[in-house]
């Protein structure tokens, strides 16, 4: 006889692991509603994670019938509570990662119990008209002038510079086209598992793992970042040119033009106080009584109406993320996106005079069937993870540095607990930053999660959890990232594999940004602060937060990691640098680098204007000099 679903042994454990962690006695239809929600959440994670939940379930379940003669599901919600209790002990870590898709799971319900979903949101605009041709309706062969490899910041920089010069270019994106309408008929949290590689589960491995959530759309990752504008700091120019030799590209006159291009595309301004939202202002008012360098922040978001939903696309449009912005342009001036489609190998003819040269690109279809798109010109704008695995799958990785210095910015979060709800109006995802602390490399800025959402893994299990959970309105968060010293690489011979060592200095840095986001909310009037801690989740003031820091060390943070970079360095030295000054790989011809795996070191602020500029800069010229 066929059982439900529902009653798999697999599905029992969830079903009562997710009971337990949220208290589900009856009497909250959102605790009881979760359970159902987490297998959403785990659908499009990689197999891995996704056993590793089941795997606790199970134990977590075996133990209970072990202890009790019952499975967790079956046991009263005091006697689950006491199952837990007895496994709190287990490492936090291990609870994380347990704790995150059921705290987003639980989020999600929470608000549609409370504030149903759709709500009265204005019928968003019509998008921009893009050439959007799915990969299942693109021939077998075509041929093109220049081929794009990616559709985000820098691939959609160049296509619009290329065909904007006269040539014929196809754009190849492996996401597919969502849009602003489609965004805002569905839950943030089922937009984020459409949005993310991995449903934003890719982790750059080592000690410790590190979150790296990447978006995978046409727009690539700026349909998912937070908007936030900020231009490439002079003494990273001065870096690039000094020890780099980008003595042309990074000159502070010339980079400065195309900056100011860029932000006239995207409409970058600083960010009006009506919609900065209260965690902002709370932040700007602890920044102040402290005597703190902090202002709004600058965005790519005219007429943002505070939906807090940036990174899982915006509902109203107003984020001019490039497929609203840059793309469109592309297309008018003849340029062709083919999605849905995976490049395996960039195309060569090796017997040419003076050396190989770009024929086109090899892709895939997700059928698993095979096209080519002939192009003397190929952009490589994958991203700087998967950039440099497509050179290695291409046979054109073999400088030393390719897939190494890989530098992303280490980032975590505290949340203030304040008297009245913080979570009360519209509000800006990133509002407000706080650069006191920019010239240690640390860069503080106030963030509020998406409806049924939140980047911050609150503490405690059962009861603990379920009140933290119901309380979470009157939390205001802050997220602190460092620019760091490139730790990473990529291996890219069999799957995709970024590794990543935090640097120990880097480790003492994300404890220092700890304590001062802690004493910029205590600063605010905020009752209690949430460190994130294991040993000391919750601080209720200055002297407790720098007790329980004392004796920290960055493995006990909840890491994560945004904007990586560096993968395929441009640079004059070429021994060092995989691509010369003005983006061509070297030892092919052809072969042009225009995304963030370009960028010789750590831009230290939010990078989008910094990939655009630099993206800008190598396609003016490889219009102006085609190989």
């Amino acid at each position: 006889m066929n059982r439900h679903p529902s009653a798999h042994p697999g599905h029992r454990s969830r079903r009562g692991l997710v009971a337990a962690l949220l208290a589900d006695d009856g009497s909250r239809p959102w605790a009881a509603a979760a359970a159902d929600r987490v297998g959403t959440v785990l659908a499009p994670l990689p197999g891995l994670a996704r056993l590793g939940f089941t795997a606790a379930a199970a134990a977590v379940d075996g133990y209970a019938l072990l202890r009790t003669g019952r499975r967790l599901d079956a046991l009263p919600a005091a006697e689950r509570e006491r199952v837990l209790a007895a496994l709190a002990g287990a490492p936090a870590p291990l609870w994380d990662a347990v704790k995150v898709p059921v705290i987003l799971a639980a989020r999600t319900e929470l608000m549609l119990h409370h504030r149903p979903h759709p709500s009265a949101t204005p019928v968003p605009p019509a998008d921009p008209p893009l050439d959007c041709v799915p990969s299942a309706e693109w021939p077998d062969r075509a041929v093109a002038d220049a081929v794009v490899v990616g559709s985000g910041a820098g691939g959609a920089t160049a296509a619009r510079t290329l065909a904007r010069a006269g040539l014929r270019v196809v754009v190849v994106e492996e996401g597919r086209h969502h849009t602003t309408a489609e965004f805002a008929a569905r839950t943030p949290l089922e937009r984020f598992t459409d949005l993310y590689r991995d449903g934003g589960a890719t982790v750059l491995a080592g000690r410790p793992p590190v979150l790296l959530p990447t978006g995978r759309a046409v727009g690539g990752t700026t349909v998912v970042n937070a908007g936030t504008c900020y231009r490439t700091p002079d003494r990273v120019l001065e870096r690039w040119r000094r020890r780099h030799g980008l003595v042309d590209l990074a000159d502070p006159d010339a980079f400065g033009a195309r900056l100011d291009e860029v932000e006239r595309l995207l409409q970058v301004a600083t960010q009006p106080l009506d919609v900065l939202g209260r965690g902002g202002l709370l932040a700007l008012a602890g920044a102040a009584k402290l005597g703190w360098q902090a202002g709004p922040l600058r965005r790519n978001a005219p007429g943002c109406r505070g939906s807090t939903q940036c990174v899982t696309g915006c509902p109203t449009g107003a984020k001019q993320s490039v497929q609203l912005s840059v793309l469109p342009d592309a297309c008018a001036a003849g340029a062709r996106i083919v999605t849905s489609a995976r490049v395996t190998r960039i195309l060569t003819d090796p017997d040419r005079p003076g050396g190989p040269r770009a024929a086109g690109i090899a892709a895939r279809r997700p059928d698993g069937t095979a096209f080519e798109i002939l192009s003397p010109l190929v952009v490589v704008a994958a991203g700087a993870l998967r950039s440099p695995a497509l050179l290695n799958r291409s046979g054109l990785g073999r400088h030393p540095a390719t897939g190494r210095n890989l530098a992303v910015h280490p980032a975590t979060s505290v949340a203030g607990r304040f008297a009245e709800p913080v979570a009360d109006g519209p509000a800006v995802l990133q509002s407000a930053g706080v650069e006191e602390l920019h010239h240690e490399g640390i860069l503080i800025e106030a963030t509020a999660p998406p409806p049924g959402m939140s980047s911050f893994v609150l503490p405690g299990l059962g009861r603990e959890l379920r009140a933290e959970l119901e309380a979470a309105d009157h939390l205001a968060t802050l997220g602190a990232m460092i620019a760091d010293r490139p730790g990473g690489r990529v291996l890219a011979r069999g799957p995709v594999l970024p590794l990543y060592r935090l640097d120990p200095q880097d480790g003492r840095t994300l404890l220092r940004a700890v304590a001062a986001m802690g004493e910029l909310l205590f600063a605010a009037g905020a009752d209690e602060v949430l460190t994130g801690l294991p040993r000391h989740p919750r601080v209720r003031d200055t002297a407790e937060l720098h007790g329980a820091l004392a004796d920290a060390t960055a493995d006990e943070l909840h890491l994560s990691a945004f904007h990586p970079s560096g993968t395929i360095a441009l640079g004059a030295d070429p021994r060092t640098a995989p691509a010369d000054p003005d983006g061509w790989l070297r030892g092919v011809r052809g072969v042009l680098v225009a995304d963030a795996s370009a960028l010789p070191s750590c831009p230290e602020v939010n990078p989008q204007l910094t990939i655009m500029a630099l993206a800008l800069a190598v396609s003016e010229r490889a219009a102006d000099h085609r190989p």
